[in-house]
Protein backbone atom coordinates (compact mmCIF):
# COMPACT_ATOMS: atom_id res chain seq x y z
CA UNK A 1 0.00 0.00 0.00
CA UNK A 2 3.00 2.34 1.02
CA UNK A 3 4.50 1.83 -2.18
CA UNK A 4 1.48 2.47 -4.45
CA UNK A 5 0.72 5.45 -2.28
CA UNK A 6 4.16 6.63 -3.26
CA UNK A 7 4.02 5.76 -6.94
CA UNK A 8 0.34 7.80 -7.14
CA UNK A 9 1.79 10.67 -4.97
CA UNK A 10 4.80 11.68 -7.00
CA UNK A 11 3.54 10.24 -10.12
CA UNK A 12 2.47 13.81 -11.46
CA UNK A 13 4.42 16.86 -9.36
CA UNK A 14 4.21 20.34 -10.41
CA UNK A 15 7.65 22.05 -11.30
CA UNK A 16 9.40 23.84 -7.93
CA UNK A 17 9.36 27.33 -8.77
CA UNK A 18 12.28 29.84 -7.93
CA UNK A 19 12.18 31.07 -4.17
CA UNK A 20 11.58 34.09 -2.91
CA UNK A 21 10.97 36.15 0.77
CA UNK A 22 7.87 37.11 -0.14
CA UNK A 23 5.20 37.70 -2.86
CA UNK A 24 4.38 41.02 -3.85
CA UNK A 25 1.54 43.60 -2.90
CA UNK A 26 -1.17 43.73 -0.47
CA UNK A 27 -2.09 40.30 1.73
CA UNK A 28 -5.27 38.82 0.23
CA UNK A 29 -6.66 37.95 4.24
CA UNK A 30 -4.86 39.18 7.67
CA UNK A 31 -1.64 36.60 8.26
CA UNK A 32 -1.10 35.92 5.02
CA UNK A 33 2.58 36.99 4.68
CA UNK A 34 3.34 35.20 7.62
CA UNK A 35 1.65 31.62 7.02
CA UNK A 36 3.37 32.02 3.41
CA UNK A 37 6.77 32.16 4.89
CA UNK A 38 6.22 29.28 7.66
CA UNK A 39 5.02 27.61 4.53
CA UNK A 40 8.46 28.32 2.58
CA UNK A 41 10.19 26.55 5.45
CA UNK A 42 7.83 23.36 4.40
CA UNK A 43 8.66 23.81 0.94
CA UNK A 44 5.67 21.73 -0.87
CA UNK A 45 1.99 21.14 -0.07
CA UNK A 46 0.74 17.09 -1.36
CA UNK A 47 -2.72 17.29 -2.66
CA UNK A 48 -5.28 14.48 -2.66
CA UNK A 49 -7.24 13.94 -5.64
CA UNK A 50 -7.41 17.02 -7.45
CA UNK A 51 -6.67 16.13 -10.73
CA UNK A 52 -6.35 19.13 -12.83
CA UNK A 53 -8.78 18.21 -15.68
CA UNK A 54 -11.57 18.18 -12.88
CA UNK A 55 -13.05 22.03 -11.30
CA UNK A 56 -10.03 23.91 -12.92
CA UNK A 57 -7.70 22.74 -10.69
CA UNK A 58 -4.95 23.18 -13.39
CA UNK A 59 -5.46 27.04 -12.90
CA UNK A 60 -5.77 26.68 -9.18
CA UNK A 61 -2.11 25.00 -9.23
CA UNK A 62 -0.65 27.99 -11.40
CA UNK A 63 -2.22 30.78 -9.33
CA UNK A 64 -0.85 29.17 -6.50
CA UNK A 65 2.97 28.86 -7.64
CA UNK A 66 2.59 32.66 -9.25
CA UNK A 67 1.95 33.84 -5.83
CA UNK A 68 4.10 31.93 -3.58
CA UNK A 69 6.92 31.09 -5.12
CA UNK A 70 8.96 28.49 -3.75
CA UNK A 71 6.23 26.30 -2.52
CA UNK A 72 6.17 22.70 -4.40
CA UNK A 73 2.55 21.33 -5.17
CA UNK A 74 2.43 17.76 -5.89
CA UNK A 75 -1.04 16.43 -6.68
CA UNK A 76 -2.74 12.85 -7.61
CA UNK A 77 -6.15 12.07 -8.95
CA UNK A 78 -7.81 8.84 -7.29
CA UNK A 79 -11.33 9.39 -6.31
CA UNK A 80 -13.53 10.47 -3.37
CA UNK A 81 -14.16 7.40 -1.86
CA UNK A 82 -10.43 6.10 -2.55
CA UNK A 83 -8.69 9.01 -0.93
CA UNK A 84 -10.47 8.39 2.36
CA UNK A 85 -9.39 4.58 2.04
CA UNK A 86 -5.73 5.66 1.73
CA UNK A 87 -6.07 8.47 4.61
CA UNK A 88 -7.27 5.63 6.03
CA UNK A 89 -4.27 3.26 5.12
CA UNK A 90 -1.70 5.79 5.83
CA UNK A 91 -2.83 7.37 9.27
CA UNK A 92 0.57 6.16 11.17
CA UNK A 93 2.00 7.86 8.06
CA UNK A 94 0.63 10.45 6.36
CA UNK A 95 1.48 11.38 3.09
CA UNK A 96 -1.30 14.41 2.49
CA UNK A 97 -1.57 17.44 3.58
CA UNK A 98 -5.19 18.11 1.76
CA UNK A 99 -7.81 15.83 0.73
CA UNK A 100 -10.64 17.08 -1.75
CA UNK A 101 -13.70 14.62 -2.63
CA UNK A 102 -17.36 14.90 -2.61
CA UNK A 103 -18.57 16.19 0.47
CA UNK A 104 -19.83 12.69 1.65
CA UNK A 105 -16.60 11.67 1.80
CA UNK A 106 -15.97 14.08 3.92
CA UNK A 107 -17.78 13.12 6.39
CA UNK A 108 -16.27 9.60 6.38
CA UNK A 109 -13.22 11.02 6.69
CA UNK A 110 -14.29 12.66 9.49
CA UNK A 111 -15.94 9.97 11.43
CA UNK A 112 -12.92 8.03 10.38
CA UNK A 113 -10.58 10.76 12.71
CA UNK A 114 -8.72 11.24 9.44
CA UNK A 115 -8.54 14.74 9.23
CA UNK A 116 -7.76 18.15 11.51
CA UNK A 117 -9.62 21.01 12.77
CA UNK A 118 -9.13 24.00 10.34
CA UNK A 119 -11.23 27.42 9.38
CA UNK A 120 -10.16 29.08 6.43
CA UNK A 121 -10.44 32.40 5.12
CA UNK A 122 -14.58 32.56 4.22
CA UNK A 123 -15.43 29.57 6.41
CA UNK A 124 -17.95 31.66 8.40
CA UNK A 125 -19.92 32.56 5.03
CA UNK A 126 -20.40 29.39 4.08
CA UNK A 127 -24.24 27.74 4.53
CA UNK A 128 -23.89 25.68 7.53
CA UNK A 129 -24.80 22.89 5.71
CA UNK A 130 -22.06 23.40 3.88
CA UNK A 131 -19.21 23.18 6.77
CA UNK A 132 -18.34 20.76 9.38
CA UNK A 133 -18.90 22.94 12.95
CA UNK A 134 -15.20 22.35 13.56
CA UNK A 135 -13.79 22.69 9.78
CA UNK A 136 -13.04 19.05 9.69
CA UNK A 137 -14.39 19.48 5.90
CA UNK A 138 -15.76 22.60 4.05
CA UNK A 139 -17.05 23.08 0.82
CA UNK A 140 -15.10 25.32 -2.21
CA UNK A 141 -17.22 24.78 -4.78
CA UNK A 142 -20.92 23.06 -5.84
CA UNK A 143 -21.91 20.68 -8.47
CA UNK A 144 -25.42 21.45 -9.99
CA UNK A 145 -28.27 19.78 -11.38
CA UNK A 146 -29.50 21.16 -14.60
CA UNK A 147 -30.87 20.17 -18.24
CA UNK A 148 -28.14 19.34 -20.47
CA UNK A 149 -29.74 19.95 -24.38
CA UNK A 150 -28.48 19.53 -27.89
CA UNK A 151 -30.90 21.79 -29.21
CA UNK A 152 -30.27 19.72 -32.88
CA UNK A 153 -32.04 16.82 -31.93
CA UNK A 154 -34.76 19.22 -29.39
CA UNK A 155 -36.85 21.32 -31.46
CA UNK A 156 -38.14 23.43 -27.95
CA UNK A 157 -35.50 23.67 -25.17
CA UNK A 158 -37.50 22.16 -21.82
CA UNK A 159 -37.69 24.52 -18.72
CA UNK A 160 -38.79 22.73 -15.95
CA UNK A 161 -39.49 19.46 -14.26
CA UNK A 162 -42.89 19.07 -15.64
CA UNK A 163 -41.68 19.93 -19.21
CA UNK A 164 -40.00 16.69 -19.30
CA UNK A 165 -43.18 14.86 -18.99
CA UNK A 166 -44.61 16.46 -22.66
CA UNK A 167 -45.15 13.73 -25.34
CA UNK A 168 -42.54 15.80 -27.37
CA UNK A 169 -39.69 14.51 -25.20
CA UNK A 170 -40.20 10.70 -26.09
CA UNK A 171 -37.12 8.73 -25.93
CA UNK A 172 -35.02 11.44 -25.20
CA UNK A 173 -33.61 11.56 -21.24
CA UNK A 174 -30.71 9.93 -20.05
CA UNK A 175 -29.54 10.47 -16.55
CA UNK A 176 -27.41 8.51 -13.96
CA UNK A 177 -28.77 5.85 -11.99
CA UNK A 178 -29.27 6.59 -8.25
CA UNK A 179 -28.19 3.17 -6.99
CA UNK A 180 -24.72 3.26 -8.70
CA UNK A 181 -23.72 6.96 -8.72
CA UNK A 182 -23.92 10.23 -6.41
CA UNK A 183 -24.78 11.98 -9.28
CA UNK A 184 -28.08 9.64 -9.56
CA UNK A 185 -28.52 10.31 -5.52
CA UNK A 186 -28.59 14.21 -6.49
CA UNK A 187 -30.82 13.91 -9.51
CA UNK A 188 -33.47 12.44 -7.12
CA UNK A 189 -32.86 15.64 -4.63
CA UNK A 190 -33.52 18.17 -7.27
CA UNK A 191 -36.27 16.51 -8.01
CA UNK A 192 -38.10 16.08 -4.73
CA UNK A 193 -37.08 19.68 -4.24
CA UNK A 194 -39.07 21.00 -7.19
CA UNK A 195 -41.91 18.77 -6.20
CA UNK A 196 -42.50 19.79 -2.24
CA UNK A 197 -39.69 17.51 -0.66
CA UNK A 198 -36.57 17.71 0.84
CA UNK A 199 -33.31 16.10 2.31
CA UNK A 200 -35.76 14.45 4.91
CA UNK A 201 -38.47 13.61 2.11
CA UNK A 202 -37.35 12.04 -0.63
CA UNK A 203 -40.60 10.32 -2.23
CA UNK A 204 -41.83 13.23 -4.19
CA UNK A 205 -38.33 12.82 -6.18
CA UNK A 206 -39.03 9.10 -6.44
CA UNK A 207 -42.83 9.61 -7.47
CA UNK A 208 -41.90 12.20 -10.10
CA UNK A 209 -39.14 9.87 -11.71
CA UNK A 210 -41.78 7.03 -12.10
CA UNK A 211 -43.94 9.37 -13.62
CA UNK A 212 -40.97 10.60 -16.25
CA UNK A 213 -40.32 6.52 -16.71
CA UNK A 214 -43.69 5.72 -17.57
CA UNK A 215 -44.01 8.56 -19.70
CA UNK A 216 -42.17 6.84 -21.88
CA UNK A 217 -39.57 9.84 -22.71
CA UNK A 218 -36.68 8.25 -20.75
CA UNK A 219 -33.86 6.62 -23.37
CA UNK A 220 -31.99 4.68 -20.74
CA UNK A 221 -30.00 5.41 -17.50
CA UNK A 222 -26.88 4.98 -17.11
CA UNK A 223 -23.74 3.44 -14.92
CA UNK A 224 -21.24 6.44 -16.12
CA UNK A 225 -21.22 9.79 -16.85
CA UNK A 226 -22.48 9.93 -20.85
CA UNK A 227 -20.21 13.27 -21.73
CA UNK A 228 -18.59 11.84 -25.21
CA UNK A 229 -21.73 10.21 -25.95
CA UNK A 230 -23.67 14.08 -25.55
CA UNK A 231 -20.99 15.51 -27.32
CA UNK A 232 -21.18 13.22 -30.39
CA UNK A 233 -24.76 13.98 -30.64
CA UNK A 234 -26.45 10.92 -29.37
CA UNK A 235 -28.07 11.83 -26.39
CA UNK A 236 -30.77 15.02 -26.82
CA UNK A 237 -31.47 15.66 -23.26
CA UNK A 238 -29.31 15.02 -20.26
CA UNK A 239 -30.21 15.48 -16.76
CA UNK A 240 -26.99 16.27 -15.39
CA UNK A 241 -24.50 18.84 -13.49
CA UNK A 242 -24.32 22.26 -15.10
CA UNK A 243 -20.20 21.92 -15.39
CA UNK A 244 -20.51 19.31 -18.10
CA UNK A 245 -22.77 21.69 -20.08
CA UNK A 246 -21.20 24.49 -20.17
CA UNK A 247 -17.92 22.82 -21.15
CA UNK A 248 -19.59 21.19 -24.25
CA UNK A 249 -20.79 24.57 -24.81
CA UNK A 250 -17.67 26.56 -24.48
CA UNK A 251 -14.79 24.51 -24.44
CA UNK A 252 -15.12 21.20 -26.62
CA UNK A 253 -17.31 23.25 -29.20
CA UNK A 254 -20.94 22.98 -29.46
CA UNK A 255 -21.68 26.36 -29.30
CA UNK A 256 -25.19 27.46 -29.27
CA UNK A 257 -25.90 24.04 -30.27
CA UNK A 258 -26.20 23.41 -26.45
CA UNK A 259 -28.57 24.76 -23.74
CA UNK A 260 -27.80 24.56 -20.45
CA UNK A 261 -31.11 24.87 -18.20
CA UNK A 262 -31.17 25.38 -14.19
CA UNK A 263 -34.87 23.82 -14.24
CA UNK A 264 -36.86 26.47 -12.67
CA UNK A 265 -39.03 25.25 -9.67
CA UNK A 266 -36.07 24.36 -8.00
CA UNK A 267 -32.63 22.25 -8.07
CA UNK A 268 -29.86 20.74 -6.31
CA UNK A 269 -26.57 22.01 -5.41
CA UNK A 270 -23.93 19.47 -4.61
CA UNK A 271 -20.72 20.54 -2.45
CA UNK A 272 -17.81 19.11 -2.75
CA UNK A 273 -15.41 20.06 0.12
CA UNK A 274 -11.75 19.76 1.26
CA UNK A 275 -10.24 19.02 4.42
CA UNK A 276 -6.67 19.60 5.98
CA UNK A 277 -5.36 16.23 6.92
CA UNK A 278 -4.58 15.34 10.22
CA UNK A 279 -0.98 15.15 11.22
CA UNK A 280 -0.13 15.60 7.87
CA UNK A 281 3.75 16.44 6.65
CA UNK A 282 3.22 20.30 5.79
CA UNK A 283 0.44 21.75 7.46
CA UNK A 284 1.61 25.44 7.20
CA UNK A 285 1.77 24.61 3.35
CA UNK A 286 -1.61 22.58 3.91
CA UNK A 287 -2.92 25.52 5.63
CA UNK A 288 -1.67 28.20 2.61
CA UNK A 289 -3.44 26.04 0.11
CA UNK A 290 -6.68 26.16 1.73
CA UNK A 291 -6.63 29.51 2.15
CA UNK A 292 -6.17 30.61 -1.31
CA UNK A 293 -8.60 28.38 -2.88
CA UNK A 294 -11.26 30.05 -0.62
CA UNK A 295 -10.23 33.49 -1.43
CA UNK A 296 -12.53 35.34 -3.72
CA UNK A 297 -9.87 34.88 -6.03
CA UNK A 298 -9.45 31.11 -5.57
CA UNK A 299 -13.09 31.03 -5.60
CA UNK A 300 -13.58 32.99 -8.89
CA UNK A 301 -10.82 30.74 -10.55
CA UNK A 302 -13.28 27.86 -9.61
CA UNK A 303 -15.82 29.51 -11.64
CA UNK A 304 -13.71 29.87 -14.26
CA UNK A 305 -13.71 26.24 -14.63
CA UNK A 306 -17.56 26.54 -14.96
CA UNK A 307 -18.61 24.93 -11.18
CA UNK A 308 -19.97 27.56 -8.99
CA UNK A 309 -18.27 28.96 -5.60
CA UNK A 310 -19.53 27.41 -2.94
CA UNK A 311 -18.80 31.45 -0.74
CA UNK A 312 -21.70 33.12 -1.07
CA UNK A 313 -21.68 36.67 -2.65
CA UNK A 314 -18.01 35.84 -4.77
CA UNK A 315 -17.71 38.57 -7.69
CA UNK A 316 -17.91 36.46 -10.53
CA UNK A 317 -14.83 36.70 -13.62
CA UNK A 318 -16.27 38.99 -16.64
CA UNK A 319 -15.43 35.52 -18.46
CA UNK A 320 -17.99 33.66 -17.02
CA UNK A 321 -20.48 35.95 -14.95
CA UNK A 322 -23.04 35.50 -18.05
CA UNK A 323 -22.25 32.21 -18.34
CA UNK A 324 -23.40 31.16 -14.48
CA UNK A 325 -26.33 33.83 -14.27
CA UNK A 326 -28.17 33.89 -10.55
CA UNK A 327 -29.82 30.79 -9.55
CA UNK A 328 -31.88 31.61 -6.85
CA UNK A 329 -33.93 28.14 -7.00
CA UNK A 330 -30.04 25.93 -6.43
CA UNK A 331 -30.62 24.50 -3.01
CA UNK A 332 -27.37 23.80 -0.64
CA UNK A 333 -27.30 20.29 -0.49
CA UNK A 334 -27.75 18.90 3.69
CA UNK A 335 -24.95 15.69 2.20
CA UNK A 336 -25.21 14.46 6.14
CA UNK A 337 -29.06 14.06 5.49
CA UNK A 338 -28.95 13.25 2.04
CA UNK A 339 -26.74 10.34 2.69
CA UNK A 340 -28.67 8.74 5.07
CA UNK A 341 -31.47 8.83 2.60
CA UNK A 342 -29.30 5.86 0.66
CA UNK A 343 -30.96 2.79 0.85
CA UNK A 344 -34.31 4.10 0.61
CA UNK A 345 -33.30 6.50 -2.43
CA UNK A 346 -32.10 2.61 -4.38
CA UNK A 347 -35.02 0.64 -2.95
CA UNK A 348 -37.74 3.41 -3.95
CA UNK A 349 -35.98 4.38 -7.25
CA UNK A 350 -35.57 0.90 -8.46
CA UNK A 351 -39.25 0.16 -7.31
CA UNK A 352 -40.82 3.29 -8.92
CA UNK A 353 -38.77 3.19 -12.40
CA UNK A 354 -37.95 -0.44 -13.26
CA UNK A 355 -41.09 -2.26 -11.12
CA UNK A 356 -38.57 -4.18 -9.15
Amino acid sequence: MRNWLYAALFAMPLALTASAQAFEGPELYDGERALYKAAQNEGIVVSFDTGPTWANWAAQFKAFQQRYPGIELVYNDLGSATTVVALDKSRNRPQADTAYYFAASGLDAAEKGLVADFKPVNFDKLPPQFRHPDGQWFTIHTLNVAFLVNKKLVKNVPESWADLLQREYKNSIVYLDPRSTGQGQVIVFAAALAHGGNEDNVAPGIDYLGQLAKSGNVLRNVGSTPYAQFIKGEIPIWIGYENDGLRAKYVDGLGDDIAVVIPKEASAAAPYAISLVKDGPNPNAGKLWLNFITTDLGQGIFAEGFVRPAVPGVKLPESVADKLPEAPQLHPLDIAKATAKKAEIDAGWAKAVLGQ
